[in-house]
């Protein structure tokens, strides 16, 4: 009996060795790509398309044969628009799930939220979405603009094509408006802008009564100097305040808006009449021109079964990023992260307007800056543009602390804050 229990004690182990050696080897034929988009939550009207977005940049390639011979394998979760769930979600992709490398999060709590994660467990995050710079992380690839890359230049096109004399800064009561505004504010006072034409708001995630907040925008623009409203109003509030301009008869005319976190993805399916006029500022705009938008659109379509769905800037930022991955991955030969950070500086991919942007030693790239306005249709008609690619700048030049700091994580520096009078690292390297 006891030579049974141990006979049959020998087979089971085996048996179980085997399951975890099919496992194991099951685990090293494909390579993991972490997903980290709300699937739920105010911030679901933006982040899943951002979902799908890598989830089509994954079965692309998988077409093409893969990455280092192994197919590709997405791994999904939903952080539900809860910043603290972010980094849950995120150490269990790179802890359990064992993946390679995350696209993920939009608002910048959440990436700060992941940041310590990712630095802890030192895996790689690309963050696709428009940010308040102020940072440079060994472990995140900034593919979304700086605010050199989208607030600045919207600020001196309002200001030297429509002669914009009095500023609304309006924002989500979070990280990315605040420091953006606090940018914004010092480079307008640079400008010799007076502090009495200079107004700043915030309301909550989700906020959905706008009647008294937009006619303080209406009476402040109503001295006959030229008014605008820069915003940074993020997730699903920009569809109630959109429509209150509307109902108090506010148009592009009037007072114009621009904002930094409107796209085609959330003026889909939303009445564009109120908005006709007012302008956003982007890298990119589905309608522009190009044999490679043309083919991304098609292969867009494709994928979700539906024509009418729309592209957008921070969908054109994650085909930037996991382009540039899988070029690092190949150049590396390897996809382990501390080897793929290396090998990323440098390279550089097609981008959807026709050019092509590179990594620099920042961790942030090049992107050409677009004005757009806002058409009937829900589509953007560029009214400017930089005429060349312009670099993010992770620190800003208008803030005391920041203007004397560079990062470059390139050996011997290998450093997010370099003070250039100091000559030192100072603090995190971030």
């Amino acid at each position: 009996m006891t030579r049974m229990n141990g006979s049959i004690g020998i087979v089971a182990a085996a048996c179980l060795a085997a399951t975890w050696g099919l496992t194991a080897q099951a685990q090293d034929d494909t390579i993991k790509v972490g997903v980290l988009h709300s699937l739920s939550g105010t911030m679901a009207i933006s982040e899943t398309t951002l979902k799908d977005t890598v989830l089509m940049l994954v079965e692309e390639q998988n077409k093409k044969g893969g990455v280092l011979g192994k197919q590709l394998e997405a791994v999904v979760v939903d952080p539900a628009s809860d910043w603290p769930l972010f980094a849950e979600k995120a150490r269990e992709l790179i802890e359990k799930e064992k993946v390679d490398v995350v696209f993920g999060c939009w608002t910048s709590v959440s990436r700060k939220s992941v940041l310590p994660v990712f630095e802890e467990l030192d895996s790689i995050l690309f963050y696709p979405v428009q940010y308040e710079g102020e940072e440079s992380s060994k472990n995140v690839f900034y593919t979304g603009a700086a605010p050199n890359q989208q607030a600045i230049p919207a600020v001196d096109y309002l200001m030297n094509e429509i002669g914009v004399e009095r500023w609304v800064l309006a924002g989500t009561d979070y990280v990315y408006p605040r420091t953006t505004n606090k940018i914004l504010e010092a480079y307008l006072t640079a400008k010799g802008v007076a502090s009495e034409d200079i107004m700043i708001n915030y309301t909550p995630f989700g906020h959905s009564d706008w009647q008294s907040i937009v006619a303080e925008i209406k009476q402040f623009g109503s001295t006959g100097k030229k008014t605008a409203v820069v915003s940074t109003i993020n997730g699903d509030a920009n569809v109630p305040f959109y429509k209150e301009l509307g109902n108090q008869e506010i148009s592009a005319e009037d007072i114009p808006v621009v904002a930094f976190s409107v796209g085609e993805e959330e003026l889909s399916g939303i009445d564009t009449a109120p908005l006709v006029g007012h302008l956003a500022a982007w890298n990119y705009f589905m309608s522009v021109p190009s044999d490679a938008n043309d083919e991304f659109i098609a292969a867009w379509h494709e994928f979700i079964g539906d024509e009418a769905r729309v592209t957008n800037d921070p969908m054109e930022a994650h085909y930037i990023g996991f382009n540039m991955w899988v070029e690092a991955v190949n150049k590396a030969g390897t996809t382990e992260p501390s080897v793929v950070q290396d090998a990323l500086i440098g390279v550089a991919v097609p981008n959807l307007t026709g050019g092509y942007s590179s990594m620099a030693p920042n961790h942030h790239i090049t992107k050409p800056v677009l004005i757009g306005e806002i058409q009937d249709d829900g589509q953007f008609a560029v009214v400017w543009e930089t005429p060349g690619l312009v670099l993010g700048d992770e620190w800003s030049d208008y803030l005391e602390g920041s203007r004397d700091l560079i990062a470059d994580w390139r050996a011997p520096l290998s450093c997010g804050n370099y003070n250039v009078k100091t000559a030192k690292c100072s603090g995190q390297n971030y």
